[in-house]
């Protein structure tokens, strides 16, 4: 019990992959504009992480070592692939929205880390667990960007209006730069809340 509560403080905290280990950037940044895009990437990246880091695990003894990064891209690839053509089929105005990005989730960093760092050098419990973990960090990272995001750039949360009427949005957050400047002081402050914590 300790060593599935440990992973999941490193997923969630101590080695989240956003605020602390600096990996899915690319997707963090651009998608990080309004919550349901937030979430809807996150969910989608955990279930990729959870079954990609669960085949790893259960082939990591038949994987030569040679081909071991091409074959992940392969496993990753065929899940992302079914994850989009799920999202199209029952979700496709969040299909819409995220665009690209859901393709892209086949080289993100997280994903290949976790095959790489965890999946390929452990039993498949721990794998899953780990690939939960890291998928529910990512998603905390996000929902809390684009938190922050939404509501000082639009003055609204999850699309509902929350600030008051007179209220002048900061637009400079929705667009890229803002999500460089948030990301920032989103950075500072769990670093700092890290060291106080320590």
């Amino acid at each position: 019990m300790s060593k599935i509560f440990k992973q999941f403080k490193e997923g969630l905290i101590t080695n989240n992959p956003v605020f602390i280990q600096f990996l899915g950037m690319c997707s963090t940044l651009a998608i990080s504009i309004k919550i349901q895009n937030a979430l809807g990437m996150g969910l989608a990246a955990t279930a990729v992480l959870i079954c990609s880091n669960v085949v790893i695990s259960l082939l990591r003894k038949v994987i030569p070592s040679k081909v071991r990064i091409a074959s992940y891209i392969v496993i990753v690839a065929g899940f992302v692939t079914a994850i989009d053509l799920l999202m199209q089929a029952y979700l496709p105005d969040l299909s819409e929205s995220l665009g690209v990005f859901i393709p892209l989730i086949v080289v993100n960093c997280i994903i290949l880390a976790r095959a790489e760092a965890f999946a390929s050098k452990n039993k498949v419990l721990p794998s899953a667990i780990d690939g939960l973990a890291m998928g529910l960090g990512f998603t905390l990272a996000l929902l809390i960007m684009s938190a922050v995001r939404e509501l000082l750039g639009a003055g609204t949360l999850a699309g509902v209006q929350v600030m008051p009427d007179g209220y002048q949005p900061a637009m400079l957050l929705i667009l890229p730069a803002g999500g460089f400047l948030t990301l920032g002081f989103l950075v500072a402050i769990f670093q700092k809340i890290m060291k106080k914590g320590e």
